[in-house]
């Protein structure tokens, strides 16, 4: 996801435990029965919500055999009686979804349909049917705004892998985090496919061994494209119990066509470009203390051997390019070979999107933790479909191209991580 200098292809503040029970409350306590709610008429399916009922979702839901997703859970939710019981339904579903979508791209049980394995929008649709069920939910006891908050947010945590990262205990081996996000630009082609995405699904729980012989455990989560949660530090939730813990990590996005990028700068500022409820958010990355909130941060990803390796058929880059304004100047500029001292950021080599912000928020997080990690962001292509099949209004959902160029870029992905853990 890049914004600047044509970036709108791209996605893309440690807080200590108490900040986030700041920011987030203590687990709301459970409900006391109560009439019918009645005010439900007053909400409405998100934007990105409503999308679910077009008819690209629902063939891939159909082909891929999650179309049973959203009405086993509407049976289930409507079943409940009380909050803690939907609480305890919202933890199980949530992670269900999340293991059935991974087991699905890694082949294990049924496949479900006739939609290649690798693909990672049947979870992305699946888990918009949940939220929209619990956002609109008219449950037979009282349940507060806050309390119907909460159970969309745990659907989101549990359904993306954030809350069942699982290094085993014991020594010998290295542990490595990496992250993905969801399909975006859904209204200029609705059957996009994030191919970090569907990396993390590929890599989830996997093993990998490295030239030297040495064993990597990898675990995975994605994240939303959506300014707002990245605002309400769901970065920094996810991965501040799980940083300190790790070996390397690698914040993954789509990037530019045709190439990888090692991105080694990133900018403390959003550049707007709308995110997959519609809205913009320009202006400097909101962090917890600002104050000391630096303009740049920067890989500590081994970009020269990575570069050098031979992961795959895409080429392979040592990004630096940034947009700044420079020290004392009031026009922002390209740089190619990364930020001058004193300058404020206007966009990473990232872009001004979420990848950038997340490369930013995960290393500004591995600073201010101070960890000496390898960790930083990597670019994958942008996933193409194949010649013939350009044209969203008439094209498949799929095609052979679409399925290699997926692969292809996946595979890719696991070959950096493991030239990266050497």
């Amino acid at each position: 996801m890049v914004g600047r200098r044509v970036r709108v292809a791209q996605l893309g503040c440690a807080v200590a435990a108490m900040t986030f029970c700041t920011l987030l409350g203590p687990a709301p306590a459970e409900a006391a029965p109560g009439p019918r709610q009645t005010t439900a008429e007053a909400r409405q399916a998100t934007v990105e919500e409503q999308r679910l009922d077009q008819a690209v979702p629902q063939e891939i839901l159909a082909r891929s055999g999650f179309d049973d997703v959203a009405p086993e859970f509407t049976r289930a939710i409507e079943a409940t009686r009380s909050y803690g019981t939907a609480r305890q339904l919202v933890e199980r579903e949530g992670t269900r979804l999340w293991r059935r979508a991974v087991d699905r791209v890694q082949g294990r049980g049924p496949a479900g349909g006739d939609l290649s394995r690798d693909d990672d929008r049947p979870l992305y649709w699946a888990r918009l049917g949940l939220t929209r069920e619990l956002r609109l939910w008219k449950p037979q006891f009282a349940l507060s705004e806050t309390q119907r908050a909460a159970l969309i947010d745990r659907v989101e945590q549990t359904s993306r892998g954030q809350t069942t990262v699982d290094h085993p205990a014991g020594g010998g081996y290295k542990r490595i985090l990496l992250t993905g996000f969801d399909p975006f630009t859904l209204d200029s082609d609705i059957r996009i496919s994030n191919p970090s995405g569907a990396t993390a699904l590929a890599l989830d729980g996997t093993w990998i061994r490295t030239a030297d012989g040495q064993r990597a455990r990898i675990e995975t989560m994605t994240f939303p494209v959506r300014w707002q949660d990245f605002a309400n530090g769901v970065v920094e939730r996810a991965l501040t119990p799980v940083l300190p813990k790790v070996d390397l990590f690698t914040t993954v996005s789509q990037g530019r066509v045709g190439r990888i990028d090692v991105e080694r700068f990133n900018g403390a500022w959003r550049g707007g470009f709308p995110d997959n409820v519609n809205a913009s958010s320009t202006g400097q990355v909101p962090v917890n203390d600002p104050t000391t909130q630096p303009q740049w941060t920067r890989t500590t990803l081994p970009y020269r051997d990575i570069v050098a390796a031979r992961t795959g058929r895409f080429p392979v880059y040592d990004h630096t390019d940034v947009t700044e304004i420079p020290a004392g100047a009031t026009a922002p500029v390209d740089r190619p070979d990364g930020p001058t001292p004193g300058s404020a950021a206007r966009a990473g080599g990232g872009g001004d999107y979420l990848s950038n912000e997340i490369a930013y928020r995960a290393t500004l997080l591995r600073d201010r933790l101070g960890l000496s990690i390898p960790g930083g962001h990597v670019h994958t292509p942008v996933l193409q479909f194949g010649d013939g099949n350009t044209d969203p209004a008439t094209g498949t959902v799929t095609d052979p191209q679409f399925v290699r160029n997926r692969l292809d870029i996946v595979a890719q992905i696991r070959a950096i991580v493991r030239t990266a853990a050497e």
